[in-house]
């Protein structure tokens, strides 16, 4: 009997399909660092891939029906991106048509005691049911006079929207949102 069951075992090197140009083809499951990134199909030494990246988990055999599978899901993928960026370029949109008051306390000659900020325009924006985060705004320092600024909002992979920022006195009740 040990004889047949020795006779049935077959080697895991010898289940692993060569490539045409050599190694073994496999598909990542993971980003694997020097290597490639989730989804590739990558060529590597039989060892490396018996040894390292399918006992680990981070590839698998680049099959047929693997391969369709990956493609779908990148797809998928690719469309939720869009609709992402139609999204985002939307909101940049509406903050480019948006302008916001802020009051604040200042002497005679329009310099301000404080500074105006990013959390106070992201407040400011908060009272327009608009949510961004202090991140997003981009100063090029802080607000210390009374006027109109034009202040950069990062909306997301590369779209940019300009915000009419009104720095007015402080005349006694809350600050007031316009929108233009």
């Amino acid at each position: 009997m040990a004889n047949t069951k020795s006779s049935r075992k077959v080697s895991r090197a010898q289940r692993l399909p060569a490539s045409p140009q050599g190694g073994v083809e496999l598909l990542l499951i993971q980003n694997v660092e020097h290597l490639g990134k989730q989804g590739e199909v990558v060529r590597v030494k039989r060892g490396f891939a018996l040894n390292y990246l399918l006992p680990q988990g981070m590839a698998t055999l680049a099959t047929d029906h693997h391969k369709r599978m990956v493609e779908k899901h990148r797809a998928k993928l690719e469309a939720i991106e869009r609709a992402r960026l139609t999204e985002l370029k939307a909101l940049a949109d509406s903050l480019s048509k948006l302008s916001v008051t802020i009051e604040a306390n200042a002497n005679d000659e329009g310099h301000l005691y404080g500074s105006v900020g990013a959390p106070e325009i992201v407040n400011a924006l908060k009272r327009s049911q608009v949510t961004i985060a202090q991140d997003q705004v981009r100063l090029k320092g802080p607000l210390k006079e009374l006027g109109l600024y034009t202040v950069q909002i990062h909306v997301g992979r590369e779209i940019e929207a300009d915000l009419k920022v009104w720095v007015v006195p402080t005349v006694g009740g809350e600050e007031v949102v316009a929108k233009s």
